[in-house]
C-alpha cells in the first residue's frame, strides 16, 4: 500500500470514528451524585431549557444545580416508595404548559423546534412532581399546624416592604423575519454591556423605544408592577448588569439595572395599641431601678396587667388610638419603637412621674378590613410558606449528606 493510500485509509477511519466519539462525549459524565451520573447531554439540554424559560442566572450553572438537586429528590422518592406515573407526568406537563396558554403537546413542539428533547421536559416535570409529594408526605402535617393566632397576626401585620427599580431599556424590533434576525445578532453584544454609558449609547443607536432619546433611561418603577418574567430577570441583576434578551410581542427587550431600593409599605397606620405604666419618683434612681426591674419581667403589654394588679387603676393606661389622637410626645416615642419595645424618655406631673411606655401593636387595616379578611386564604399562604421553608432545609440536608464528585 502506498503512502497516499494509507493516508486515505486513516482519514476515512477517522471520519467514521468522529460521530462515535462525538456521541461518547455527549454522554460523558459531568458529575456523579451518590454514584448516579449526570451526562453532558443532560446538562446541555437542561441549560437550553432554562434559556428558553428565560430563567435568571447563568443557564449552565443553574442547570447543573437543578440536575444535582433532582437526582437527590428522585433518590429520596425511591427510598420513600414514591413512584410518579406516566399519567402524572402528562398532567404535570399540561399544567406547566397551561401557564403559556398551550397544551402539553403544543409546548413539546415548541421545545423541539428549539432543540430540546421531550425527555428533558419529562424529567423536569417528574422530579418536580416527586418532590412535591415528598414534601407533602413528610412535612404536610407539621406545616399544617397553623393556629388562629398565626392567622390573626398575619392579617394585622404591617405590609411587606416593596422594591422599586431604576432601569434603562433597549427594545429591538422583531416584527419581521429580517428584523428578528438582526435583533438576534445584536443580542449577545447588548447583554454583555456592563457600563451605564455603554448601554445608553447602544439604546440611542439601536432601540426602537421612544426612551432611546434618553439613552433608554426610565423613571422609578415598582418591581411588583412589572410582568413576572421581566421582574424575575431584573431581581437577579446587580447595578450595571443587563438582562439576557426577553421576548415580548414583536420585539426583544433588554433591561439594565441602574439602582434598586426598598420602598415603604403603601398602607397607612390606622391605629396604635400602646400601654403606659406610671412610676412615682420621676427620673430618680429608685424610679429608674423600678423600670429596670420591669424590663426583666415584662415581655408584652399584657404582662403589665399582672404588674398593676392591686395598684390604683390610674397607674396603668392602655389605649388603641388613631395616630392623630395620641399626644405628640407619646406619638414621637412610639414612632421609635417596634412591637413590645419600651421607652422611658417621658415624664408626667412636672417630672415627678416616670412613664414606662410600651408599644403593643400597630394596625395597618381598619376593623372592617380585618373582619372581612379571607382567613382561609391567609391560612393557605402560611401553610405554603412553611412548607417551602422546611422543604428548602430538607434539600440542603440531602445535599450535605450526598457524595458529589466531578470527573
Amino acid at each position: 500500500m502506498t503512502y497516499l493510500a494509507r493516508l486515505l485509509t486513516i482519514l476515512c477511519l477517522a471520519c467514521l470514528a468522529a460521530p462515535a466519539l462525538q456521541a461518547q462525549n455527549m454522554f460523558a459524565p459531568v458529575v456523579r451524585v451518590n454514584g448516579s451520573v449526570i451526562t453532558q447531554f443532560e446538562l446541555d439540554q437542561r441549560a437550553r431549557l432554562l434559556t428558553l424559560f428565560r430563567a435568571p442566572g447563568d443557564p449552565r450553572e443553574e442547570a447543573l444545580e437543578a440536575l444535582i438537586n433532582e437526582r437527590l429528590q428522585m433518590a429520596e422518592a425511591k427510598r420513600m416508595g414514591i413512584r410518579i406515573t406516566d399519567q402524572q407526568v402528562l398532567e404535570g406537563m399540561d399544567e406547566f404548559a397551561g401557564r403559556t396558554d398551550l397544551t402539553g403537546a403544543e409546548f413539546v413542539q415548541v421545545l423541539a423546534a428549539d432543540g430540546v428533547d421531550v425527555s428533558t421536559f419529562q424529567d423536569f416535570v417528574r422530579a418536580g412532581t416527586a418532590w412535591r409529594q415528598i414534601v407533602r408526605d413528610r412535612f404536610g402535617p407539621q406545616a399544617l399546624t397553623i393556629t388562629e393566632d398565626d392567622v390573626e397576626e398575619r392579617i394585622r401585620a404591617r405590609p411587606e416592604p416593596g422594591l422599586r427599580v431604576l432601569l434603562s431599556e433597549i427594545i429591538l424590533p422583531a416584527n419581521t423575519p429580517q428584523n428578528a434576525a438582526r435583533s438576534q445578532s445584536l443580542a449577545p453584544r447588548i447583554s454583555a454591556i456592563n457600563t451605564l454609558p455603554g448601554f445608553a449609547a447602544a439604546a440611542r443607536q439601536y432601540s426602537a423605544s421612544p426612551s432611546r432619546e434618553r439613552g433608554g433611561r426610565l423613571e422609578w418603577l415598582e418591581l411588583s408592577n412589572l410582568p413576572g418574567p421581566i421582574a424575575t430577570a431584573i431581581r437577579a441583576l446587580q447595578p450595571g448588569q443587563v438582562t439576557d434578551p426577553i421576548s415580548v410581542p414583536n420585539a426583544l427587550a433588554f433591561f439594565q439595572l441602574r439602582a434598586l431600593e426598598e420602598t415603604q409599605p403603601q398602607a397607612q397606620i390606622q391605629a396604635i395599641d400602646y400601654a403606659a405604666f406610671y412610676i412615682p419618683g420621676g427620673r430618680s434612681p429608685e424610679a429608674l431601678a423600678t423600670a429596670a426591674r420591669l424590663n426583666a419581667d415584662v415581655q408584652t403589654c399584657d404582662d403589665l396587667y399582672g404588674i398593676a394588679q392591686g395598684l390604683p387603676a390610674e397607674r396603668l393606661q392602655r389605649d388603641t388610638l388613631a395616630p392623630g389622637a395620641i399626644p405628640a410626645d407619646v406619638a414621637l416615642e412610639l414612632a421609635k419603637l417596634d412591637a413590645n419595645e419600651v421607652s422611658i424618655a417621658l415624664t408626667r406631673a412636672e417630672g415627678q412621674t416616670l412613664v414606662y411606655l410600651m408599644l403593643c401593636e400597630r394596625f395597618y387595616k381598619t376593623e372592617d378590613e380585618i373582619e372581612q379578611a379571607d382567613r382561609p386564604a391567609v391560612r393557605n399562604a402560611l401553610v405554603q410558606q412553611r412548607i417551602g421553608r422546611v422543604a428548602e432545609a430538607y434539600l440542603a440536608e440531602l445535599r450535605a449528606n450526598a457524595t458529589i464528585t466531578y470527573p
